[in-house]
């Protein structure tokens, strides 16, 4: 009989006591980590059941019916412009050849880099009275104010345009790459059953990429709902501008965090449809004897047909307004191009750049901890702290001013009973609320691609390392860094370039007198000054197309699954 005490029965020795230590520690900074960029979100909910009675009367008998309908309206309308562009549009560059696919089916991303809120701009200039289109009917037919009848722009049916023409690749982009991992072996055997190529279509390929369709209408559906740009230049009511007239005119931070909890139902519902549509999707990849789809070749009208529809969405979302944009910076670019837009431009870069780099450093705390410590505790502690890239920008600043601000008076108060000191405000309008309210935004986009990377990495090369006497920090360090370093750039590129474009939490908790790029054309443009917009949404336009480029060579790999983990966690 062996009277060799078991490994468990050993007394912990010094190296593993201090392991233990070290693992504890990963565990408590990350789980204090999720609980801090969890806080805005918690804090908006806290004030849920805040007594704000005669706001809330005021506000349902004058404007949150609108909220509700415009929001619903948008959602509606926003996802049946998406499908119908973003779905035919896969499924020709998926499994036909016609003249230009080889370009569109990259091309078509293009819209991704432009902010909503800047081609609403862009099309306001050309489309509104006094822009060069009208101006052109007028003088081409004789025509004065009220002999014509003109679509309106600003409208709740403009900003729904302005909203599918930038966030339809967001359906192309997951339908194709659903498209793409189809085996041909399904659609013969529905040809073989009498099936054409359209009743195919619609009987087996669509179904299955059902679930990347829902989470591409989804993801399009939550930058309509965080969006604030597009629809205050509108005057389209959501509830993003409620939730700026509610603090700013009413002075009521309580009915302003309940508008934001409001809000946060509607993304709470998006979030489970999406989640309820993929409970499935491990049938979706076919049989194991896959074969890639096999493309037909279109000829005559056809082809024409197929290249003008995939080609229309590019012109109208990225190719117009880009050639507008370029034309206005041409005629404005000597009064645009001063020391006001330089210093604009290097804070927005250093702003950016911090950030990323910030979010980036806690992405990989949390991974690393979650790679260390497989506990429920922490695996959930992650997942909430990464659910704030689907909270509006909106929501997350008044969730980072309640708090910063509760903080800031609770210091002042006690400083000035002591002694005699009043502290002001030293979180609150300041660049480190600015820089958290980006980390719990933006935190999931370099989580979701710091933990991809951590994945391809053998657990054995964790153990083998630390079986030499490296700590886990060491680890992370010398081995773990070295070969994430494609998914840390990608990680910088993607937070780096979301943080350029965001506006509302921006314009909430920047320091006074703070521009960045956004919020310079944002300013511009409310003045009317489309022109003087150019230049800075040129700008943001130029470095948006970064994570364009990595999506769309990303999505060229066909039947990986690579595509799907790529797209998804972007």
């Amino acid at each position: 009989m062996n009277d060799t005490p078991s490994a468990a029965a050993l007394p912990l020795t010094p190296p593993r006591r201090q392991r233990r230590r070290l693992f504890d520690g990963w565990l408590a900074s990350a789980l204090l980590v999720a609980l801090l960029v969890a806080l805005p979100v918690l804090a908006v909910f806290s004030f849920v059941l805040d007594p704000a009675a005669s706001v809330w009367r005021h506000l349902g008998a004058t404007v949150l019916g609108d909220y509700i309908a415009n929001s619903l309206w948008l959602m509606l309308w926003v996802t049946i412009g998406v499908v119908a562009i973003g779905v035919p549009c896969a499924w020709l560059t998926s499994v036909c050849d016609f003249p230009g696919r080889r370009w569109l089916e990259w091309a078509l991303l293009l819209p991704l880099a432009m902010p909503a809120y800047i081609i609403a701009y862009t099309y306001t200039g050309l489309l509104d009275f006094a822009g060069p289109v009208q101006t052109a009917l007028r003088t081409t037919f004789d025509w004065s104010y009220g002999d014509y009848w003109f679509p309106p722009i600003r409208s709740l049916g403009g900003a729904c345009a302005m909203f599918v023409l930038v966030l339809y690749p967001y359906v192309y982009m997951l339908a194709r790459a659903a498209f793409l991992s189809q085996s041909r072996c399904a659609l013969e055997v529905s040809r073989t059953l009498g099936a054409g190529p359209w009743r195919g279509f619609f009987t087996v390929a669509l179904p299955l990429a059902r679930p990347a369709v829902i989470a591409g209408v989804s993801l399009a559906l939550m930058e309509t709902l965080a969006d604030y740009g597009t629809v205050v230049y509108f005057g389209v009511t959501t509830f993003t501008t409620g939730i700026f007239r509610t603090w700013y005119g009413l002075g009521n931070a309580a009915a302003a965090a309940q508008l934001a909890a409001a809000l946060m139902l509607f993304v709470f519902v998006l979030i489970i449809s999406e989640r309820w549509s993929r409970r499935r999707q491990r049938y979706h990849h076919g049989s194991a004897r896959f074969r890639a789809l096999a493309r037909h070749r279109l000829r005559g009208w056809q082809a024409v047909l197929a290249s003008c529809v995939c080609l229309l969405p590019l012109l109208l979302g990225f190719v117009v307004p880009v050639l507008q944009l370029g034309q206005w910076a041409l005629l404005t670019y000597e009064q645009s191009l001063n020391a006001t837009f330089v210093t604009i431009a290097l804070q927005t870069l250093l702003l950016a750049g911090t950030a990323a780099l910030l979010v980036l450093a806690i992405a990989l705390l949390l991974g690393y901890g979650k790679r260390l410590h497989s506990s429920r505790l922490l695996r959930s502690a992650v997942q909430i702290a990464g659910i704030g890239y689907a909270v509006p920008g909106t929501v997350i600043a008044v969730g980072v001013m309640l708090p910063f601000a509760a903080f800031d008076h609770t210091v002042d108060a006690f400083m000035s009973r002591y002694w005699g000191i009043s502290t002001g405000l030293l979180l609150s309008g300041t660049l480190v609320a600015l820089l958290f309210a980006y980390a719990v935004r933006f935190l999931a986009v370099a989580l979701q691609t710091v933990e991809a990377g951590l994945g391809r990495i053998r657990p054995s090369t964790d153990d083998a390392a630390r079986s030499l006497g490296l700590s886990p920090g060491s680890v992370l360090r010398r081995i773990h860094l070295p070969l994430l370093r494609g998914s840390l750039l990608t990680a910088i590129v993607l937070v780096f370039v979301d943080v350029l474009k965001e506006l509302p939490a921006t314009l909430i908790l920047r320091p006074f007198n703070f521009n960045t790029l956004a919020v310079r054309t944002y300013e511009l443009a409310s003045d009317e000054r489309l022109a003087e917009a150019s230049l800075p949404a040129l700008a943001i336009v130029a470095i948006g197309l970064l994570p364009v480029i990595l999506l769309s060579r990303a999505i060229r790999r066909p039947a990986t699954g690579e595509v799907d983990a790529a797209l998804t966690g972007h």
